[in-house]
């Protein structure tokens, strides 16, 4: 009895290796899980459902046999995949999770984010969330042509390179009076998040009792992901 947690993956055609590992991972432990959670950022890129190529079919499909298998799958947007949309759920049976969800995780409530409405300090960023997360916004991304919007892509992932140069690493981290005020709204002690590829297992007091925020790994020459069982949590990545 378990549950998979991975997010970050970031598949791209330049990172096949990652997509192995991914197909790799789902064999062995996706197969034996009771739930399977993508928490975001699992494309480097995605500028909507239209632009699905044969090239995603074996990421899509390696899903969709999971889902056919009875396996529920859950899909929450990430700050390079917000555009994914009904036809992705419905090609590999994920079901979209809002940002933030709580769950029942073994008899324990916990919150689940990608990461990225923790990062607070990032100022510029966060304006840029709030744009790109408008429906309207949205809508009139999606009915460009598909050169178009690859293209406005391409200038903003240069325009957050040439930024993210200036900024130190503790802005483009959580900020901790957001967590706990995350928590403390929702009246939970358990946070699993993504985002800040900073894999760790953090514990904290917060109002009086112990918290704890697991933090998932993005992915490189080796997988990272987190597993929960009834009884314990394993966080498996190269770099803890």
């Amino acid at each position: 009895m378990q549950t998979l947690f991975i997010s970050d993956l970031h598949l791209s055609a330049n990172t096949p290796h990652i997509a192995q590992n991914y197909l790799t991972l789902l064999a062995n432990e996706g197969i034996k899980s009771q739930a399977i959670y993508i928490l975001g950022d699992f494309f480097e890129v995605w500028l909507g459902d239209d632009g699905i190529t044969p090239q995603h079919e074996p990421i899509l499909g390696a899903l969709r046999q999971l889902s056919e298998a009875g396996i529920p799958l859950y899909f929450m947007h990430g700050n390079r995949d917000f555009l994914i949309g009904h036809r992705f759920s419905e090609m590999t049976g994920c079901q979209l999770l809002q940002d933030p969800t709580i769950i029942d995780l073994y008899g324990t409530q916990t919150l689940l984010m990608h990461g990225d409405l923790l990062c607070t300090d990032d100022i510029d960023y966060m304006a840029f969330r709030r744009q790109v997360r408008d429906p309207d916004w949205q809508q009139q991304f999606l009915a460009l042509e598909m050169t178009k919007r690859v293209e406005m892509a391409k200038q903003a992932r240069d325009a957050s390179q040439s930024s993210a140069k200036n900024k130190s690493l503790e802005i483009m981290d959580v900020n901790q009076q957001t967590v706990e005020k995350f928590l403390t709204d929702a009246q939970l002690t358990q946070l699993i998040h993504g985002h800040t590829h900073r894999p760790a297992i953090h514990e904290f007091e917060l109002n009086g009792e112990t918290a704890k925020r697991i933090v998932l790994g993005d992915w490189g020459a080796e997988p990272s992901y987190l597993i929960v069982t009834p009884d314990k949590m394993t966080l498996l990545d190269q770099r803890i």
